[in-house]
């Protein structure tokens, strides 16, 4: 089996932001054990800024707001990080070696074909890839902000069967354990729907970016892929035996959906940054939903945004609810020209706004 590993910070520092070594010393175990049934692997490792800001004097209280001290929190964080994982996976006779992504990776095809090769031929070489987000040098505009996101399009990337989030809960709970005694594990989901959404919740830890919301989106992103996913606790016993074993309990297991997208359309629908929004009416909302259909500019209502031609936009209903996303053939000021009019009355100019082939519904 493939699979792709992520693990937060706040399972992999302390309190003070401190790297705590033991943490990946078990898991450097279990990956060790999973390399020797014969499994490949691929770690997605945060870290890097929550275990920078100690050796510069902050902690998780006085942690910096703006992007160009904690870019330089990460260069320094990241070193700290793999010095640690290289010593740790070595002890276990693992080498590692370290992968820094960018959106940009994943929105040009010839960067993206290049990313897929470096970690094909790593796994060949019986490396551990240890992938973390580049925050050192990254636009702080076009930047993925979580691990969870880039985990499920690495698991994309290199055709994963499993991605396994760990954190530090169970698991997805049907109520906030904080709050609720009586707070129980959802085992298993099929579809995540917006009620699941919802009892995810927000933010996760002062150290780490995500938190149970981002988790669900990253399963979402694995699902359309084909990809099972299981969220469990870093901390539990032989985690990853169990999440590839799918034995019960071990955390939440997301199902892989049937119909899945095509590497191009999930590239459109998760690793492109919407530009703007486009509102269309009822009708093309229905015709939209029955598949195979383009956005003509008869059916849109309004537009948000400046985007330009082929820059990836929402496509919203009337109640601004999202109902797909693609690329426009338009800018936005031809696209609020159009709209509303039908073929008839464009006078030879082409009224289709969204190319069937560009457009990814998203129920």
């Amino acid at each position: 089996m493939r699979l792709v590993v992520k693990i937060g910070s706040s399972s992999l520092t302390d309190d003070n932001g401190v790297i705590a070594s033991e943490s990946i010393h078990k898991l450097s175990i279990e990956l060790a054990e999973l390399r020797s049934l014969g499994h490949e692997v691929v770690v997605v490792s945060s870290g890097a800024v929550a275990s920078g800001l100690p050796l510069l004097g902050f902690d998780a209280a006085s942690r910096p707001t703006d992007s160009t001290t904690l870019q330089a929190v990460s260069a320094v964080g990241q070193a700290r990080l793999m010095q640690t994982w290289n010593e740790q996976l070595a002890e276990q006779g693992l080498v590692a070696g370290q992968v820094l992504l960018a959106p940009h990776d994943f929105m040009v095809r010839a960067q993206y074909l290049f990313a897929r090769g470096t970690l094909e031929r790593l796994i060949e070489l019986g490396v551990i890839p240890v992938v973390n987000e580049n925050d050192a040098v990254a636009d702080d505009e076009i930047r993925f902000g979580d691990n969870d996101r880039i985990a499920a399009l690495v698991a994309h990337l290199i055709s994963a069967d499993l991605l396994v989030l760990l954190t530090d809960m169970p698991g997805l709970m049907n109520a906030d354990p904080r709050s609720t005694v009586q707070a129980s594990l959802i085992e298993e989901i099929i579809e995540i729907d917006h009620e699941l959404e919802q009892l995810a919740g927000g933010a996760g830890s002062a150290r780490g970016s995500g938190g149970m919301a981002s988790k669900l989106s990253a399963a979402k992103i694995a699902a359309w892929s084909g990809v099972r996913t299981v969220i469990a606790a870093a901390s539990r016993p032989e985690v990853l035996r169990d999440a590839v074993n799918q034995v019960p309990g071990v955390g939440t297991t997301i199902h892989a959906r049937d119909n899945q997208l095509s590497a191009r359309k999930l590239w459109i629908a998760f690793a492109l940054p919407s530009a703007g929004r486009i509102q269309v009416d009822a009708g093309a909302v229905k015709a939209l939903s029955q598949g195979g259909t383009s956005l003509l500019a008869a059916g849109v209502r309004s537009v948000d945004g400046q985007f330009e031609a082929f820059e990836a936009v929402e496509i919203v209903d009337e109640s601004g609810s999202v109902i797909a996303k693609g690329l426009t053939r338009l800018n936005a000021q031809s696209v609020q020209e159009l709209a509303g009019r039908r073929s008839s009355e464009l006078a030879g100019r082409s009224g289709e706004i969204v190319h069937c082939d560009d457009l990814v519904i998203l129920p």
